[in-house]
Order: structure tokens, then sequence, then C-alpha cells
């Protein structure tokens, strides 16, 4: 068998630290004035109700002499719970008042949102999106030109970015639309009226986003939303409120007010602290007790909280960032409990093995042997009840919820939390507290400093 090469450990550990570093405070790119999020900070995540309080709004029509039945009731409440999970705010609660023609939600605040006005405006937009002829508007500010397209026309939509000189050094923000059968032949027909001789406005909820001229017909039903788009965050926004469907009638908030916390920002950060003291204390616990087991297993037990960490803050980019309550909380403290006892059963087996008689090799070679089935199976246990968790209390759309759709289903974010930090607890602890662990504590084992018996446990020889 191939050995672990000796520098193995340091290269994972300083990994490990890098990730931990940039999990916690981020990173950020400064071009003069503009700040620009490439890794969100733990400061952004997006504490749920019971931490920092939220929002509760009630909408309903902004015409209210329109009637409005049950059916366009559920239709609103529906997309706005769409716009709410494609944007992973899981904490929420939303129903309808058919007698009084009203919307009832209530969610978490983001990081930067302080007011309720400001945060009803991530799910009140209307999005009413619609391309016209030309860019001309009427004495109201209104589009003159024939409508091309509806956001009904619209199949899907996407963010990105496109260069925006030759050399490929600067860029904006887009949204990409896929358009509808519908809606390729409406605009393969506009676009060869108007290439190279007209343009194509784009109205987003009655105001111009961008007014693009037609250069070329295009029949694959492929559009871009370009201009106002400052951070990715703005397009990805765009593009998740135009995916869930523009609402059935326009609303408005007939009232709001802001829900108080169960615990306030001085209890959170008592809690954080806390953290922090209970896991350099058990740090040095597991040192003390199992000398550079307990070493290597301090630097995974890093690791693996700064990935939970990461899959909260949608450090990886194909997770959004993620609503964390305080049954979330417990179940990243459960998580770490969990990770400790991997590695300790680890630990444990090798100085079994070291007791009799095994050398340094042979103990951790056939003490992680050993110990992988009864680590495998405890986790793959705690695994299935947290996938179950998320099934049964997500929202009904979601990939978990469609899994167990046969269930009676509840979306309850606060249990959704718990399931959805356990399952990454348990993902992250075969990571770190299964492989990485290892990986090091072979590495390491082959430096002559560490090719003693007591350094894992065993007597002094």
């Amino acid at each position: 068998m191939k050995r672990t090469p000796k520098w193995a450990f340091f290269i994972v550990a300083i990994l490990i630290l890098v990730f931990g570093y940039t999990a916690v405070f981020g990173v950020y790119t400064t071009y003069g004035d503009r700040t620009d999020t490439v890794i969100r900070s733990v400061s952004e995540i997006r504490w749920g109700i019971d931490i920092r309080g939220g929002v509760d709004v009630t909408f309903g029509p902004k015409d209210e002499a329109v009637p409005v039945d049950a059916a366009d009731l559920e239709g609103v409440k529906s997309i706005i719970e769409q716009r709410l999970v494609s944007r992973n705010i899981t904490d929420y609660e939303a129903y309808t008042d058919a007698a009084e023609q009203r919307v009832i939600v209530r969610f978490p605040f983001a990081s930067t949102t302080e007011t309720p006005e400001e945060a009803v405006k991530e799910i009140g937009k209307t999005a009413m999106l619609e391309f016209h002829y030309g860019n001309e508007t009427d004495s109201e500010g209104k589009p003159t030109g024939k409508l091309v397209l509806t956001g009904n026309d619209v199949e899907s939509a996407s963010p990105d970015y496109v260069p925006t000189d030759e050399a490929g050094t600067k860029y904006e923000y887009v949204v990409e639309l896929k358009l509808k059968e519908s809606g390729k032949k409406a605009f393969s027909d506009a676009t060869a009226e108007l290439a190279g001789k007209g343009k194509i406005s784009i109205w987003l909820d009655g105001e111009m986003r961008s007014d693009p001229d037609v250069r070329e017909h295009i029949s694959n039903g492929i559009a871009t939303i370009s201009g106002g788009f400052e951070t990715y965050e703005d397009a990805k926004y765009l593009a998740d409120v135009i995916t869930a469907g523009s609402l059935p009638f326009e609303i408005e908030a007939k009232s709001l007010g802001s829900i108080s916390p169960t615990m306030g920002t001085g209890a959170l950060k008592a809690m954080a602290i806390a953290a922090v003291i209970a896991l350099i204390a058990v740090c040095l616990m597991m040192i003390v007790t199992y000398r550079l087991p307990g070493l290597v297993a301090a630097i995974a037990l890093l690791g693996q909280m700064a990935a939970s960490v990461a899959a909260i803050t949608g450090y990886f980019g194909v997770f959004d960032s993620f609503t964390l309550t305080l049954p979330g909380i417990a179940g990243l403290i459960l998580s770490i409990g969990i990770g400790v006892d991997c590695n300790v059963i680890t630990a444990e087996a090798v100085r079994e093995e070291l007791r009799a008689g095994k050398t340094i090799d042979g103990a951790i070679r056939s003490g992680s042997k050993n110990s992988f089935w009864a680590i495998f199976d405890g986790n793959i246990t705690v695994l299935i009840v947290a996938v179950v968790l998320m099934g049964v209390f997500g929202a009904s759309d979601s990939l978990f919820g469609l899994l167990f759709s046969w269930l009676p289903m509840s979306t309850t974010g606060t249990v959704y939390s718990f399931g959805y930090t356990l399952m990454v607890g348990v993902v992250t602890n075969f990571i770190f507290g299964i492989w990485a662990s290892r990986l090091m504590l072979r590495s390491v084992s082959r430096l002559k400093l560490f090719r003693k018996p007591w350094f894992y446990g065993g007597d002094r020889a």
C-alpha cells in the first residue's frame, strides 16, 4: 500500500485553517467605493425570527374595487412562498383570509434589513415583466410601443454576467430568459422586424430596466435583461422573482409590523462566546487525553465547523445562504458532538491496538479500519433522521419535500433548520472526521519526531 506523504498533514491543516477563516470572515473585493462580496461571512447569515425577529405583513389587492376570489389569493400565497424558498427563507408562515381578501406572511429579517418596510420589498414585487417595441413613453411614463412579451411567456430566468469590453476585463450582471414556445415566436417576429433599425424595451413593474438595440434576428428564444444590476445578488433576485411568476393581481401591504425575537442579540453573542469556550475546552481535553490523535481531531473538528458554517452562509455557490434558527443552532451543536465521538472512537481503537503490541503504523491502520463501521452506522442513522425531518417539515416543492410527499407535511422552518444543520454536520463529519483526520494522522506519524507510542496514547517507551 502506498504510504501517505509526510507533507500531507501540513497541507491539509493549512487548507482547513484558511477555509475556516474565509468561512467565518468572508472574502470581499473593493473597486473604488464599490465592495463586492466574493464569499459571505457569518455576519451576513439570515437569522430566524426566534433570534433576530422579523416582519408580519398583510397583503391585499391594490385596487379594492376589483373582486378577488379564493383561488387568486392562494395563487398569491403560493408565489410568495416560492419567492421565500428560492431565497432559502425557510422560517416563514403564510396563510390566506378569503373573507377579508388578505394574505398574511411572517418571515425573518435579512442581515442588512432594519425595518419592516425594507423587508417587504423582498417579496412584494408584482414582477410584471413586459417587452415593448421601442422605448418611447407617454406623459405618464408608460410605454407606447406594441407589447411583445409578458412574464407569462418566460419559461425560466437565471443570473449571469457578460463582458462589456473586447479584452474581457469589465463585465456586467444580467438576467438570461428562456422563453416558452409562444414567447419564442413573438420574440422572433419582433426581432426580425426591428433588426438593425429599432429597440425592444424591457419593463419590470412599470419601470423600464433596459432598452437594447436589436442587432439581429433572434429565433432561439433566449433574451437578456441588462442594466441596473450592481451585484450578482441583484440579478439573482430578479431571476428568482420572474421564475416564481407574476402575481395574479397587483398587491400592496395593508398593514405591517415587526415580530420581536424570543432571544435577543445579546443572548446570541453570549451563546457564540460560550460555543467558542466549549470548543476550546473540548479540543484541549482531546489533546490531553489522546495526545497526537487528539490534536489531529481538534484540527478536523475546526474543519467540520467551518464547513457547517459555509453551508449556511452560501460559501459554496451552488447552495444559497440559509436561514438559521435556534433549533438549527442545536443541530450544529449536536453534529459537533457527533464529530467528537467519531474521533474519540478512532483514537481509542488506535490506543487499544498499541496496547496489544502492534507497531504505530499497524495500530493506526487497524484502529482506523476497526472503528469505521461503528462510526458509519451511527452517522448514517442520524443522516436518515435529518433527511426525513427536512422532507416532512420543508417546502413541498423542495427536493426532500418531493421525496416524502406521501407523508403528511407541515412547512415548519425551525424544524427544517434543525434537520438541515444536522444533515450538513453528518456529511462534513464524513469528510473531516473520517477522511481528513485519518489522512493527517497517517501523515504525521511518518515524522521521526512522532515515532513513539506515547504520542498515540500508548505507554512511554
